[in-house]
């Protein structure tokens, strides 16, 4: 008995610690020495990005926290700022990391401008007293492009949730958080004023915590207690300098696009890069907040296969499961609404007492639940007529049921489901007895084909 109890606790401690066993096994037990900050995958896709014909020359006077929010707590907000406050210094970094910008500084252009009058100063004293030739300070380089923007939200909590359990003083939970920041970049011209382009990025940032804890009397006046666990966040740091690394990719290739400045490489390569990115545009546009991408998936006319089993719910006892198959066609109005009608064939029996095969045609108004995701839910009710194998048998019924489909392609899509059929008479079994009517019941897996373009979103 004991055996089997310790078994269930290494289970247990086992399935937490392993989800998260990277964070779990690298605690930090000694002191670590200084090192060069992490690169995101962004930084890397600015650093293999394709060469400029020629480099642009960019200011950047300010590019800083425009949310004002606070740093929040379990028990309120704190006077530590949410967001890091060194935004400015974060993209000049990342224009650097691209070679498509040649950053200038404006951030703190009154301190440039009191070096160099120093050095002119200086250098006016010098020349009186020793060189009177001594060349003159060269002019500052001067922006085509300034760019402007900012973190412009910090949305906390936008996601909540956890699941835990405890059983017999054996108990686990995981807790998450997801906030998201919003950042907006635009490059405008020095020589015009006009707003060149402007792209808009959001990041999440994850935080986890998982725990496992143990209380149990091993034996009398004996008590064992024991916890472990492990919280998880994710820097705002990072994923401020992932967004703006980002939004400075997305503004190269959009300038690309817009012929604003050209990439040195193969007419190919660079098309490659747009269109990746178009896709990529075209997707976010399509997804919701909680990351649900939203696309037309499904066409107007789908044909159906389906394969099963058929139980009787008669006046006889002892049903029995038989065959069941079915086809048909579907047609959709709209991405949630279609009809559809189907021809099956199945087999009703009973233990020793019934057995036949019957004919049916059914037509159904059928609701698509989440019509733009690949795993969704459908229901439907309709109406039909059944006919026995001989035909002599004419019954009509109402039938309602429900299922989940998952596309496999655009174009495929497999299903489980099932049907409760009422029928109209209690002639179906052949004994008329009882206050209700004959049912059945169909279970089936199915293969859904659909043709032609998907149903658009009105």
């Amino acid at each position: 008995m004991h055996n089997r109890f310790y078994n269930v606790i290494i289970l247990v401690y086992c399935t937490l610690l392993l989800t998260g066993c990277g964070a779990y096994f690298n605690q930090p037990i000694t002191i670590e020495n200084a090192r060069i900050g992490e690169v995101s995958k962004e930084t890397k896709k600015l650093e293999d990005f394709l060469p400029p014909v020629e480099p642009v020359v960019v200011g950047v006077y300010k590019f800083r926290d425009q949310t004002g929010q606070y740093k929040p707590t379990e028990s309120g907000n704190t006077f530590s700022t949410a967001v890091t406050q060194g935004a400015t210094t974060i993209l000049i970094k990342a224009l650097e990391d691209s070679k498509w910008f040649v950053p200038i500084e404006r951030e703190n252009l009154s301190n440039l401008l009191n070096e160099r009058n120093i050095i002119r100063s200086t250098r006016k004293e010098y020349r009186k007293n020793k060189n009177p030739n001594e060349p003159q300070l060269p002019p500052l380089l001067y922006a085509g492009i300034i760019l402007e923007g900012g973190i412009v939200s910090y949305d906390s909590n936008i996601i909540t949730g956890g699941l835990g359990a405890r059983y017999f003083g054996v108990g686990g939970s995981t807790q998450y958080r997801q906030d998201r920041i919003t950042v907006y970049l635009r490059a405008v011209s020095t020589s015009s004023g006009k707003i060149l382009k402007t792209v808009y990025v959001s990041k999440t940032i994850l935080s986890q915590a998982l725990d496992a804890s143990f209380f149990r009397y091993v034996k009398f006046k004996r008590l064992l207690e024991a916890e472990t666990g492990f919280t998880k966040n994710e820097p705002a740091q990072m994923a401020v300098s992932e967004a703006i690394e980002k939004a400075v990719s997305s503004l190269i290739i959009e300038g690309i696009e817009d012929k604003l400045w050209a990439a040195k490489g193969d007419e190919q390569a660079v098309k490659a890069i747009v269109d990746s990115y178009n896709l990529e545009k075209n997707e976010a546009q399509n997804t919701g907040l909680y990351n649900r991408y939203f696309k037309e998936r499904r066409a107007k006319v789908a044909a159906i296969i389906k394969g099963g089993a058929s139980l009787i719910s008669g006046d006889l006892n002892k049903p029995e499961l038989s065959y069941d198959a079915k086809v048909g066609v579907r047609w959709y109005f709209n991405p949630y609404i279609n009809i559809n009608t189907t021809v099956n064939k199945f087999k009703l029996m009973n233990q020793k007492s019934f057995s036949q095969g019957f004919n049916a045609i059914d037509f159904n108004a059928e609701l698509t639940m989440l019509p733009f995701e690949k795993l969704s839910p459908f229901f439907f009710v309709g109406t039909g007529i059944v006919n026995d194998d001989d035909f002599e048998k004419k019954l009509f019924k109402f039938q309602y049921g429900g299922g989940i489909e998952y596309l496999i392609t655009d174009k495929i899509g497999v299903s489980i489901g099932a049907t409760h059929n009422l029928m109209l008479n209690d002639e179906l079994d052949d004994v008329m007895q009882g206050k209700r009517d004959d049912q059945y019941f169909n279970f089936n897996i199915g293969l859904n084909l659909y043709f032609g373009p998907p149903v658009k979103r009105k």
